[in-house]
């Protein structure tokens, strides 16, 4: 079916460059659609929290974990009917040390085999990420992690990660964080303690189902305020970029930010 559907399109140069043109259009009363992945999805979409604009998001790269959990499709025809005949749904947007994000934000391991695979030339597509828990889990040695929520007792442990999920998924499908709400004002804080390395791995697939969350070694949090520290220097990467460093506060803005998305059950 043809969709008579006005647009026009802007090759970005980069996550500033494609910022600055969504402003613009958005200030012009277009609607900024972003075909991408979750790199640009949350630069744009953190820009454009509290303005009042709506964005539309076509995935176009190799994660699209937030189209995932709104249920965008990936073929194009089916995202572009979202587009035209989808709702507008409010949803929260994350800050780390004032930085916004969508999705999850995450340090230890996981921010380690992020940068790993934000590095990897040869390997593409989900299998990057694979290939970067391996090269990750070759040199890692346990942290040590101290994180407080909404100010309460710190909670210390030794071991992998703290992901800090506004959205459900992250790297191409892994559902770390699966009770995760997109506009209930909360962050999920999923931790991993110390195990061996071939129990960890092992348990890998499970994430992809959100069942891992049922391992002893794994704890569920839930928050507005998190605070995040370790015992050595972490980067804290969401929506596949470098977002900030440890120390690190995390927040929410509830409902900052409207996307076109499919209808949600009534």
């Amino acid at each position: 079916m043809t969709r008579q559907v006005p647009y026009r399109v802007v090759r970005t140069k980069s996550l500033q460059h494609g910022i600055e043109e969504a402003r613009r259009a958005a200030e012009a009363g277009e609607i900024p659609v972003v075909m991408s992945g979750d790199g640009l999805v949350g630069a744009i979409g953190g820009a454009l929290a509290q303005t009042g604009a709506s964005m539309g998001i076509l995935p176009g790269g190799r994660g699209n974990d937030l189209a995932r959990v709104l249920g965008i499709p990936k073929d194009p025809s089916g995202s572009v009917a979202v587009l035209a005949d989808g709702d507008e749904r409010e949803i929260d947007v994350g800050e780390a040390n004032g930085q916004r994000f969508l999705c999850i934000a995450s340090c230890g391991f996981d921010s380690e085999a992020n940068r790993i695979a934000n590095e990897a030339k040869v390997i593409r597509g989900n299998l990057v990420y694979a290939y970067a828990a391996f090269r990750t889990l070759a040199a890692w040695k346990p942290a040590a992690f101290k994180v407080v929520v909404d100010g309460g007792a710190p909670f210390e442990f030794k071991g992998y990660s703290v992901a800090v999920g506004n959205s459900q998924a992250y790297g191409g499908g892994m559902f770390v964080a699966p009770n995760a709400v997109l506009d209930d004002g909360l962050l999920d804080v999923i931790t991993v303690s110390d195990v061996s390395k071939l129990r960890y791995i092992s348990n890998l697939p499970k994430v992809f189902k959100g069942e891992h969350i049922q391992n002893e070694e794994v704890t569920e949090m839930r928050g507005a305020t998190v605070e995040i520290s370790a015992d050595r220097d972490f980067a804290v990467y969401a929506d596949g970029e470098h977002l900030t460093d440890l120390p690190a506060t995390l927040r929410t803005l509830t409902r900052a930010l409207k996307v076109i998305a499919p209808a949600l059950p009534t």
